[in-house]
Order: C-alpha cells, then structure tokens, then sequence
C-alpha cells in the first residue's frame, strides 16, 4: 500500500508542537517554514543550523605536540543568525522592574563601575531587606505592653539575624588595614619587555585600588607596631585584574612556602594566653627565628626603622619577589617591581611609636583618610628592576630565593609610572575589609619564576579568600570584580550574583555557537614555556639551591649601608625585642647568629643584655660568594628625603589667654600656605583672647591630642600665656615629648621659660647649635618662622638623640 503522503500544514504543526518539548526531539531538522511566526520552532531550527556549523572541533588536532605549545589558536565559533538559540529563555523579553530585559549582547554588567552597588538613603524610609517600610524601628512587637517579644516579629528576627553574621573571619596575616582608590598612569611604556596592559603607553590611566596593612596584628590591633607593612595594589587593567601583593620591605623571613605557617604561627600571640598581640618580642617569634639563619636578612629589615613608618604615605613598596615581564613575542626578561613615595621614606621613633599606639591606635589609617580628605592626595612612582637570566645567573646569589635584594648597584631602578590614590572608600566593610587579593592575579606580560616561596603564595592567598569571602564567587564582590569582562562556564557556588543567559557552560560547544571560546595564544595569557632557571634536572627533590644558603652576606649588606643613626636604632630594636624574650638559651642563640651578620652588633647586644658573647653559629655555607656590593646607599631611609617640603604635616601651636597673636597669626597663615596643618593646641576647647584682643579658637587639648601626635612644636610669646601654659602639667609633657623625639620646635619670646622649666637644653651635647631649636620674638618672626618650615622639613634632628634619654 503506498505510504500516503503528510500534508504540509500537519508537519508544520508537528515540528512546531515538537519545538515545545524539553526532553526530546525529532529524527530530522524542522522545516524551516514551521518557524514562520513561531518562536519556539524558529529557535529550534536556529539551533539546529548553529549546531551544524561546527561539525568538529577543529582546535583540537593543535592541542597535542610540543611544536604547538606556543602557537595556541583561539577557539573556533560560529556566529548565530539571531539571539533566539542561544537564550537561556524565549520569555526573556518579558520585563520587569526587577528583570530589566534581556542581556545585552556579549556583556557581563557586573563588572559595571561601583556606581551600580551605591547606596544613598536621603528622603527615603526604612525598610527591610525585602523592601517592606518599617513603621516602629524602636520596639520589638510584644503580646501587651509588658508581654513576652512574639516570635512572630520579622523585623526583629532579620534585624537581630543580620547582625549576628556581620563579622566575616579576618585575615590570618594583614587583618588590620587601610584602602583607597586611585589610579596608575604609565610614565614610560615598557612594550619592549612586555605586553601587560598597563605598560602600553605613556599617559595609560589604569584605576587601582590599594590596601595598606600591619601583618602579624588583629583587626583591632595598633596601626603603630613594630612590623611589616603590605602594600597590596589591584590593577584594573582592560585585560583582567592584576594583583601586585608586596610589603614595605623588598625581601623576607623565609624562602619556601613549606615555612609559612611556622613563621605565622611563631610570630602570632602564643597560643597558651594569647599574649603579645600585634608585637614579634616574644619567645616563640625569636626561638623560631634564631633556628632559621635564612630569616638574619629580614630581621636586619625589621628591625630597622622601616618598620615603625611615620606614615603610609611615606614608606616604600616592593613586590618582593623575582617576576617575569613577557614582551609580545613570547621573549621573557625578570623585574623586581619598586613603589617610591613622593613625600620621601619618614618613621618614627620606637617611644614615640608605643605612645602614639596609646593615645591614637588608628593613626596611619587616619593619616591616609584626612590626606585624601584634604586633597593631598599620596604618590608613588614605580620603578622597576629589568635583568636578563643571563645576568641574574652571574650574580653571587639567588634571584629564587625571597631573602635576597638585587643591589640598586647591579641593575638601576628605572621610573615607569606613577601611583596616585585620590579617593577614600565609601564603605570600610563593603571595600577595604572584602577586597581580595590574590598573587595569582596576574595579566598578559606578567608572569612567576619558580621562586619556592612564591609558588606557595600562588595558591594560598584564592584559597584562603575563598574560605574567609564564603565562597569561590568571591571575584564577584563589586570591590573585586574587574573592569575587563568576565565570560567563563563557571556556574553556581556561593553567592554567585551573574545570572547567565543560556543553557551552555562548557567548552567547547556548538549550541552557543562556541562561545565563550579561548582566546588563543595572540590574545590570551601564556605561561613562559622554557625558564632557564629550571635547570635541566628533572628528579624530584625537596632541596634548596646552594646560593640559598647564604645567609648573612646581604643581612651585612643592609646593615652596613645605615647612617649611624639608624644602626643605633637596629640595635636599640633587638635589645628591645631579645629582652623580653623569657629563655636566656633562646637570646644567646640569636646573638650567636649575628655575629655571622655584623659581629659588632653581636657584641654591643651582648652587653646590653648582660651576656657573655656566644660563638659564632655554624653556618650553613662556609664560604659564600664575594658580593659585588658591600654597601648600598640606597638602602638608607635618609636616601629618599622627599622634596623637602612640610605638606600634611601636622604642627601643634599651644594657645592659652594673653598670647602674642601677631607672631601667631603669621606663623599660622606661614604653616597652611605650605600646605602644613596647624592645630591650635589648649588646657581646653575654646576660644582664647590674645594680648592685643585678638581671638583664638583652639580646636585641641594636651589632654586629648598629646604631642607625640604632631610633627612639631610651637611655644607662644606673652608672659600670661607661658605662666597659665607653665602651671598645666602637660604643657612640659607635651614639650618633652617632642625634644626626645628629635622634632622641631620653634619658641617665641617668653615661652624660653617653659624649655628652662622642662630642662631642654639649648644646645646639642658638643656646644653646637641645635637646628630643630629656634629662639625666636616678634621683631624677627618672619624669619624664625621661615627657619622653622626648613627645619620641619628635615623631619627629625637625630643629632640631638641619646640612648638612654638624658635626663
């Protein structure tokens, strides 16, 4: 019997009816006239036909051979004809206020600027987090006015819910810190070394943002520690983010990762009483390190004055470790990454450090805050350090091992850009506390050594964000997503805020047309494929280079290219820290060490802390290399001055009724002319009547702003206001405080009174004049206060210093 034949409409209808199936499907294609106004078999047979156009992946025979390694191609696609196969829906052009539309083509908008995550709350009322207006925010709902709290009380239980989860776990390291935008602008391009975006052109704007922190503190420990100090900068290049995770010091205590979390757990409050916090003098900081030889060079750091920074603004950055800068032909040059501050490199002194702790225990985080407030906005240069494998294997160390510096000497730092952080966050939380950074955050043109100690940090810095953010979807907190886009098969997990539009999330694919597809080796990120640090071995082995094992040589380095002061201050450090150590064994094991480094600060410590001088320690490598650098100037904070000049410095100007207000007045204008801030400094808040009738408005006490907090001292003319200043026992507190800190102070006319009464002395030891004490009256003010801004501007007068204080 012959087979009778369909009619055309019943097929239409049939493939039509078959297009509103999700669990199967037809022997054959639908005819392209059932798509004739029907979406869902239009969509099938667009489907079909961008299916088709990829009969085979045709990357896949150059995935394989070593010969292809370098010449990844980009994936192949094939272009629908409409939106219709590859949406996650046919009713996505159903909108809402809360759906919007459709997404628009090839964007992921969560990577739009923070302007889609702001809030402001002006005109509008309260709410819960579902939206619904919140009649009484002040009484929980009861039964009777005295009754029991109802369970049913919503708003209460989501209040009182969100409240309990607000604290996220800290940071293990770097949990107590400060951030702020800005942006980076290429000085000069480095395309002859790299492709990385930022380093195109001159004049390339990329924003950034920066987090300044303490390492072994908690949140809520002191901003003025004896520490470490990161210096993390998110790079929101157009090719995705880049994380350059540094520290104010340019090497560290360890070499390998295996020994991480040894030194955190040794420098860490001790876990019996977690005692001390935020602070390494302690016993099982010093035993750990006095047993590790390799951290001699580090501690030298630590122990210098780099590590108590007057402010952020004015400490240096490094990347610590070796990178990679790959130019567009795949050719690889190393770099050592170097942050410069404007304001030059400035600390503080150790007393002044542990004061300022007491009495203002945010004291950097504020500094940067009013700085930026103020319009003073930080900067940097950049620098980097380019050298060639062929170099680095001549030097007589290590460029793999982290305790190691490459001399300013061997390789010059050259400036190619400049950092400027111009804006405070809107929210501490939502920005400085979620922002992630991770060193496996690299671009195009950058890339690792096989620096041990970095590999470690590779890996652990994304897994520990993932379990402090909740989630791997950390990328997606609006502080780290990217500028660039973000299109990947990733789905789920926690907190996944993208909403991806079609049924497609693996690679490769046909039913969306191979997209997302790789982007191939011309555009994509390529590891450096041959690294003649490798070496040629092949065995496995837990071993370290043999350069590795010279521990002392760059420790002498360092320490030898200090002015005298900041040796002072190096030894002054480990008597401080070594005496609080508990165990004599553990004292005597350090001293020991040192004396490998520089035996006359083994010596001069063994005296100060009354012990007989141990043997040298045995070293790990008896015969190191002759350095080619034995001093380096650049390694002294007083290489880096800065411009001289006083901005945001903060001058306190004490005040008290019948203060000469001409000289006053001068000096003030004087001081904010130069971009200085001078506060007007009391027994109490108030106004104060100047001898000629002028008024003063001091907006700060002795009590409340000691002067440790200021970066000079003014003392007033006028018998009255020196005899009331004389009879508050903290106007020589406050004056003390600034002569042993080596800051300067100028004293008009009769407040001389007030430096007999606290028995500072006019002069410096030897008779000579003291440059940071200035004599001054009304007749000569405008040159005393011209004397004054010179004097401020080279930060202390170490000359005047002593050990102990004199009394």
């Amino acid at each position: 019997m012959p087979k009778k034949s369909t009619p055309p409409s019943a097929e239409l209808d049939a493939a039509r009816a078959a297009a509103r199936n999700t669990d199967s499907g037809p022997a054959q294609p639908a005819p392209a006239a059932a798509g004739k106004g029907d979406r869902p078999a239009q969509k099938a047979i667009e489907t079909q036909a961008l299916s088709a156009g990829m009969p085979a992946n045709e990357t896949k025979p150059l995935e394989h051979g070593e010969a292809n390694a370098l010449t990844t191609p980009a994936g192949s696609t094939v272009s629908p004809s409409s939106r219709l196969p590859t949406a996650s829906t046919l009713s996505e052009d159903g909108t809402s206020a809360k759906t919007g539309a459709a997404a628009r083509e090839g964007v992921n908008a969560t990577i739009d600027s923070l302007d889609r995550v702001r809030v402001d709350s002006g005109g509008r009322v309260l709410t819960t987090n579902q939206g619904v207006p919140i009649a009484d925010n002040q009484n929980s709902l009861k039964a009777g006015a005295r009754g029991p709290v109802l369970l049913e009380d919503f708003i209460l239980r989501e209040k009182i819910t969100h409240f309990d989860h607000e604290r996220i776990p800290e940071r293990i390291v770097h949990a107590r810190g400060s951030g702020a935008h800005g942006f980076f602008e290429c000085l000069a391009p480095l395309t002859e070394y790299t492709r990385a975006a930022p380093f195109q052109s001159a004049g390339k704007v990329t924003p950034v943002f920066v987090r300044f922190s303490t390492v072994a503190g908690e949140r809520g420990s002191k901003d003025t520690a004896r520490d470490v100090r990161g210096f993390a900068v998110k790079f929101y290049t157009d090719e995705g983010n880049w994380d350059l995770v540094g520290n104010n010091m340019p090497v560290f205590f360890i070499q390998d990762a295996m020994k991480f979390p040894d030194l955190v757990h040794a420098v860490k409050p001790e876990p019996h009483h977690q005692m001390p916090q935020a602070a390494s003098a302690h016993d099982t900081f010093w035993d750990f390190v006095s047993l590790m030889p390799e951290s001699t060079h580090m501690l030298m750091w630590a122990m210098s004055d780099r590590a108590i920074p007057r402010s952020y603004r004015m400490m240096q950055g490094f990347g610590v470790h070796t990178f990679r800068l790959v130019n567009e032909a795949g050719e690889s040059v190393l770099v050592k990454f170097h942050w410069q501050p404007k304001l030059g490199t400035h600390s503080m002194v150790w007393e002044e450090a542990v004061k300022i702790s007491g009495a203002d225990p945010d004291y950097h985080r504020r500094d940067l805050w009013e700085a930026i407030e103020a319009g003073e906005f930080p900067e940097w240069e950049l620098g980097v350090q380019i050298f060639t494998e062929e170099q680095a294997a001549q030097f007589s160390f290590d460029i793999l091992d982290a305790t190691k510096i490459v001399p300013e000497e061997l390789v010059p730092v050259r400036i190619v850009g400049r950092l400027v952080l111009n804006r405070n966050p809107d929210n501490f939380f939502a920005e400085t506390e979620q922002v992630a950074f991770c060193v496996a955050h690299v671009v195009p043109g950058i890339d690792f050594t096989n620096d041990p100690l970095l590999a470690g940090r590779i890996h652990s810095y994304v897994d520990t964000q993932i379990s402090r953010l909740g989630g791997p979807n950390f990328h997606e907190i609006p502080i780290n997503a990217p500028v660039a886009q973000v299109h990947n098969n990733q789905r789920d997990g926690m907190h996944r805020q993208a909403i991806h539009r079609g049924r497609v999330a693996y690679e490769p694919n046909s039913l969306a047309g191979g997209c997302p597809f790789q982007a191939g080796a011309a555009q994509g990120f390529v590891s450096v494929a041959r690294r003649v640090d490798a070496e040629a071995s092949a065995d496995k082995v837990r071993i370290k280079p043999e350069k590795f094992a010279d521990h002392y040589t760059q420790a002498r380095l360092f320490y030898e290219s200090q002015s005298e002061v900041e040796q002072a201050h190096i030894g002054n450090a480990f008597r401080f820290e070594l005496s609080k150590v508990t165990v004599p064994a553990i004292r005597e094991r350090m001293v020991a060490s040192l004396r490998n480094a520089v035996p006359a600060l083994a010596e001069r410590l063994a005296k100060d802390l009354g012990m007989e001088l141990p043997a040298p320690m045995p070293r790990a490598l008896e015969t190191p290399a002759a350095p080619e650098v034995e001093i380096s100037p650049p390694l002294s904070l007083m290489a880096r001055p800065g411009d001289g000049g006083i901005r945001t410095r903060k001058v306190a100007v004490l005040v008290a009724h019948g203060v000469e207000g001409a000289s006053l007045g001068k000096l003030v204008s004087a001081l904010v002319a130069a971009g200085a801030v001078p506060r007007l400094v009391a027994s109490r808040l108030g106004t104060y009547v100047g001898a000629a009738g002028e008024k003063f408005a001091a907006d700060a006490t002795m009590e409340n702003s000691p002067g440790f907090l200021f970066d000079a001292l003014v003392l007033p003319d006028g018998a009255a206001a020196v005899e009331t200043l004389d009879a508050d026992a903290h106007t020589l507190e406050f004056l003390r405080a600034q002569y042993w800190h080596c800051k300067t102070i100028l004293a008009f006319g009769a407040s001389e009174a007030l430096l007999a009464e606290a028995q500072i002395p006019l002069t410096l030891p030897d008779g000579s004049p003291d440059r940071g004490l200035i004599l001054a009256d009304a007749a000569n003010a405008d040159a005393a206060i011209a004397e004054f801004i010179e004097a401020m501007g080279r930060h202390r007068h170490f000359e005047r210093e002593n050990d102990p204080p004199a009394a």
